[in-house]
């Protein structure tokens, strides 16, 4: 017996209970080339190394090191909860201590890219 429940079968419902599996977050092309760019410039200057990415459900990190075998450097991180608060792109030290949050990734990163300035002029 097929119990009918407005217009679909019960075989077809789906339970109350169940949710829907929850988002991954990802860095956008854009990000991911603007981010990769720095990445190769530093390589370039002989900074860094080796990088790694990993995506989550409240956040997506890329994380570069200057050995593959030594804790990250640097790690920019997207939380897109904090986008209206704090800003949902960071990029935070080897410490853990938050070098820069914001809204936009391009003003985040500046704060390697002067690093990199300095690398460059040799001061």
């Amino acid at each position: 017996m097929i119990a009918w429940l407005s217009g679909r079968t019960a075989e077809t419902t789906a339970p109350a209970s169940a949710q829907p599996a929850p988002r991954r977050i990802f860095f956008s092309r854009r990000e991911l080339d603007r981010i990769l760019s720095l990445y190769g410039r530093m390589v370039a200057a002989g900074e860094w190394r080796d990088y790694a990415m990993a995506d989550g459900v409240e956040v997506a990190v890329f994380a570069v090191h200057r050995r593959s075998s030594e804790q990250p450097l640097y790690r920019i991180e997207k939380r897109p909860a904090l986008a209206k608060r704090q800003g949902a792109f960071a990029v935070i030290a080897a410490g853990g201590r938050i070098l820069k949050r914001g809204h936009d990734l391009d003003a985040v990163l500046a704060v390697l890219e002067r690093k990199l300035l300095k690398l460059v002029d040799g001061e």
